[in-house]
């Protein structure tokens, strides 16, 4: 199976496999939408070769010609992408060129390292995983935006955009290096008729979380009333996935921290900033989450909470796994990404049937031990476009910018390939989007509540030690206090052996 940008950032198998990518872009083909690059990083695959791909596109002859890296899902329907922008203004004297960069994340950002430190004037706009885009403007190899940007564009970014979003393409001056294309953020998806049936509703949660003790207990009359093999799916394999997304969901919602406040320690100072991994909340959260591995009375299982509502197969579920038996309605619930609310939906999958609400929490917003933490909280995901500060087209890079930030062509984007508008209030207004439509109150909520990953030049180390310690106490192979103990030593190493 072919590699793909994941959730995380990382190199994966790809999370919809061809018999629910056929099932996706046959229940949405009508409007054009495929699977959208989404996560942690990413949905889907990039696809398709590196740079010798394009979709170049119109534009009259004689005027600018941009080069952009794009998904494969913009090349896939460049004309339409192409009509759009020049639609929402972007001058037809400018040509476009998509190419790609890479069919996994990680070869993308590879590709960009070697294209910038050559000084290579193309491409002249990349896209970025809002997981890895930090690293490259600490480095200095991004163009700085406040020198570009029109002051009142700069405005609309810094203000009006999920503003973890616009953190994740913000340096440590608070200058703007990239604008979002769209955000990604999870939610819970459930068979609401298998809830309805057990005698609760959940809808009145699509835009005010549950707590993960209700969830949990619920959950688990709702199983033992149905006929569905597996109760809560979600991701507890020892990938990246868990690391950037998963655990960093449930730490945060209990008020814990990978390195203290994350308002002001997210994104470094890397080597001088507190690792709080070994910390109470952190240890619920995980202790949480061996209680719906193992059951309730399991060793380490969080006192009070109901058990067994995950099948001991998530210790090697990634997102396809843990997602094909709730397409084919054999689980009550799952933790997934945008993406998979379209194939879900559809209706030759569970239709109507589905409902979607926020991640639950652990402590309620505001009472965690750090700012930002407590309530809702789903894991950040999403692309920013970045100009090369070598490029001869900035001009025209710019105006690019300004158009992928009206309002006409986010909405025509999420209507053509399903990427999720950057800014909550053009989401709001997106009614007439197929399937998505029916759950833009729980994915606004979502996207005003989420956490970044840590992302430092560390992150890749620390994310793979994070995961294996995580994954170690969750699936019961190390003592809780044992595995945090361990995590805090070997985070405290790559953050003393950091030289950048």
């Amino acid at each position: 199976m072919p590699q793909s940008r994941d959730h995380s950032g990382a190199a994966t198998s790809s999370h919809s496999d061809s018999i629910n990518r056929r099932r996706f872009v046959q229940a949405v083909g009508a409007t054009g939408v495929t699977v959208g690059l989404a996560g942690c990083s990413g949905g889907g695959s990039s696809g398709g070769s590196t740079t010798g791909e394009s979709g170049e596109g119109g534009g009259a002859s004689g005027g600018s010609k941009l080069q952009l890296t794009t998904h494969s899902e913009w090349r896939k329907n460049s004309e339409a992408i192409e009509q759009a922008l020049y639609d929402a203004g972007l001058s037809e004297d400018i040509q476009l060129e998509f190419i790609s960069a890479g069919s996994t994340t990680d070869e993308m950002q590879n590709q960009y390292s070697q294209w910038l430190s050559a000084g290579q004037a193309r491409p002249d706009l990349m896209i970025f995983d809002s997981g890895w885009t930090i690293p490259f403007i600490v480095r200095g190899q991004l163009l700085n935006l406040e020198e570009a940007l029109p002051s009142d564009l700069l405005d609309t970014v810094h203000n009006d955009y999920f503003q973890q979003s616009v953190g994740s393409a913000t340096g440590p001056d608070g200058d703007l290096f990239g604008v979002p294309l769209y955000p990604d953020f999870p939610t819970i998806q459930y068979r609401k008729d298998l809830v309805q049936d057990a005698g609760y509703d959940w809808e009145q949660y699509r835009t005010e979380a549950m707590s993960w003790k209700q969830f949990a207990t619920e959950l688990q009359d709702v199983h033992e009333q149905s006929d569905a093999d597996y109760g809560f799916n979600w991701q507890a394999a020892s990938e990246i996935q868990l690391s950037c997304c998963v655990f960093n969901e449930f730490l945060s919602s209990w008020g814990g921290a990978f390195f203290g406040n994350p308002e002001e320690n997210l994104y470094g100072p890397v080597g001088d900033r507190p690792v709080t991994v070994n910390e109470q909340p952190v240890k619920d959260s995980l202790r949480m989450a061996r209680s719906f591995v193992h059951g309730a009375d399991a060793d380490g299982a969080l006192d009070g909470f109901a058990g067994g509502i995950t099948s001991t197969e998530a210790g090697q579920w990634g997102l396809s796994p843990s997602m094909r038996p709730f397409t084919n309605g054999n689980a009550v619930a799952l933790r997934n990404w945008p993406y998979s609310i379209n194939i879900n939906g559809a209706e030759d999958a569970l239709g109507t049937d589905m409902g979607v609400m926020p991640i639950p929490y652990g402590v309620p917003e505001g009472e965690g031990q750090y700012p930002g933490t407590g309530g809702s909280v789903g894991a950040l995901g999403g692309w920013n476009f970045a100009v090369n500060p070598n490029s001869q087209q900035v001009d025209a890079a710019v105006e690019f910018l300004q158009t992928i930030s009206t309002e006409s062509f986010q909405l025509a984007n999420f209507k053509i390939v399903g990427h999720i508008p950057p800014v909550p209030s053009t989401l709001k207004q997106a009614s007439d989007v197929p399937i998505m439509s029916r759950y833009l109150e729980p994915l606004t909520y979502a996207g005003e509540h989420t956490m970044a990953r840590p992302a430092t030049p560390v992150w890749p180390q620390q994310g793979e030690a994070v995961a294996q310690e995580a994954h170690a106490a969750i699936m019961a192979k190390k003592p809780v206090d044992e595995a945090m103990s361990s995590l805090q030593s070997r985070l405290k190493s790559f953050e003393e052996s950091y030289s950048g």
